[in-house]
């Protein structure tokens, strides 16, 4: 198969330097972005492979460096890491597109190629070259690339952090650093990974509590168990009159055109209103107010405008979560420790319940703690995992398309003590209706 776009080939490895002398790197970029976005239409998934290794891999033991090399060699290593990354992407988001996952994997696989292992024989120039390209198969970027090739049916299998790939997607998908083929990959994976969960959590909850299917249940997407469906009957009980949307929508109306000072204020109240057990959250409480009132203090008079209201909640929820998109914040730490995750996701649901703009800055929050935690293993991380599991079912019924409801089945059998049997309850879940289409 011969291609007329790029004349880039191992046959004449310099053919490209008669015209890249005079082209800048930003030129060259965009000949080889064009190359593989006409390419990846038209060619076999198996024919796009062997262009793509023949361009950066293919060569790597010859005496000379191969032709796209010379475009980067003047001190360029991070333009190639780019143009190496966004030739993949435009690959993966046509294959995720037309369906052809499976030939990501051999995209991933080309970067553990014998070739680029480096030889004592070969010139310094190729070496650098090898070097530069086991840099990127060690980079995080080269781990962000993998996510597209793990099928969602294995996300259980491995390490712990791969069953919440949709939020580590979700991350890639705001981070304008990346390509926006990256980015438009990143985002139509994540949903689909995040309606197949959907999917399941629903016929879980059909199934679990149908007598019938009792002997093949169906599976259950959560780890927490039969946990998850108590949870899930916990959570909608409390729904109603006095349920945290409607609490949120008065206190948006409560705190229209008040002072950033007044705000804060306010906010703190919201927060830890109607949390249980009170006394337990004092300290978190106070340790919260005193951060937040040092925050911004010469806006303190200003009425909160729509950007200032943002920058408020993103601020308030990185003190719950992690500071900096580093290291988890001492009330993320406390919360946990203590074992109050379901406190901790509550107070996050009530930031979004106030400022929906604000629910992507929250998952990819949640993408930067499971980062900080995955060099742990599983056992290390059960507060945090428990944590993301909780929040998955709480937001699922606050904070999706999903209604879920409870029907009472069997009269309640008095008791002394007056606990409320969860068992006499089921819960039915369907689609909400758009009113506004």
């Amino acid at each position: 198969m011969t291609t007329n776009r790029l004349s880039i080939s191992q046959e004449n490895p310099h053919c490209v330097t008669s015209n890249s002398k005079q082209l800048d790197v930003q030129t060259a970029q965009e000949e080889v972005y064009s190359f593989f976005v006409e390419i990846v239409n038209k060619l076999t998934p198996e024919d796009v492979l062997r262009e793509f290794k023949s361009l950066f891999i293919d060569g790597l033991d010859y005496d000379y460096i191969p032709g796209i090399y010379n475009i980067f060699l003047d001190d360029n290593e991070q333009e190639l890491y780019n143009t190496l990354k966004r030739c993949c992407y435009i690959i993966v988001n046509n294959w995720k597109t037309n369906r052809k996952d499976k030939y990501i994997q051999d995209l991933v696989n080309l970067f553990v190629n014998e070739n680029l292992t480096i030889k004592d024989n070969n010139p310094l120039l190729v070496k650098t070259c090898k070097i530069w390209l086991e840099k990127f198969a060690n980079s995080k970027d080269y781990n962000d690339l993998k996510l597209f090739a793990t099928k969602y049916e294995d996300s259980s299998k491995g390490h712990w952090a791969n069953r919440y790939t949709s939020y580590l997607l979700i991350d890639q998908s705001v981070n304008n650093n990346n390509p926006k083929e990256q980015q438009e990959a990143a985002r139509r994976l994540s949903k689909q990974i995040k309606d197949k969960f959907k999917f399941e959590r629903a016929m879980y909850i059909a199934r679990s509590q149908s007598a019938v299917s009792s002997t093949t249940r169906y599976k259950n997407p959560s780890i927490l168990g039969d946990e998850a469906l108590r949870l899930i009957k916990i959570i909608v009980l409390k729904k109603g009159a006095f349920s945290h949307d409607n609490i949120a929508h008065i206190f948006i109306k409560q705190t229209e055109n008040q002072t950033l000072k007044e705000f804060k204020i306010n906010l703190e109240k919201y927060l830890f209103f109607s949390v249980e057990k009170q006394e337990l959250i004092e300290t978190w409480r106070q340790q919260f107010a005193d951060s937040l009132s040092l925050w911004k203090t010469d806006y303190n008079q200003e009425v909160i405008s729509k950007e200032l209201f943002l920058r408020t909640c993103n601020r308030v929820i990185d003190y719950f979560t992690i500071k900096n998109a580093k290291e988890p914040s001492q009330l993320f730490i406390l919360l946990i420790n203590q074992g109050h995750a379901l406190t901790l996701v509550i107070i996050l649901l009530k930031m979004i319940l106030i400022c929906k703009n604000s629910r992507r800055h929250l998952e990819t929050r949640i993408a930067h703690l499971i980062r900080f935690y995955e060099k742990y293993s599983e056992e290390e991380c059960k507060g945090v995992i428990n944590f993301i599991e909780v929040f998955n079912i709480t937001f699922a019924i606050y904070a999706e398309n999903v209604e879920y409801n409870l029907i009472k089945i069997e009269k309640e059998k008095q008791s002394s003590n007056q606990q409320l049997n969860l068992d006499s309850y089921r819960v039915f879940s369907q689609m909400k209706v758009d009113r506004q289409k």
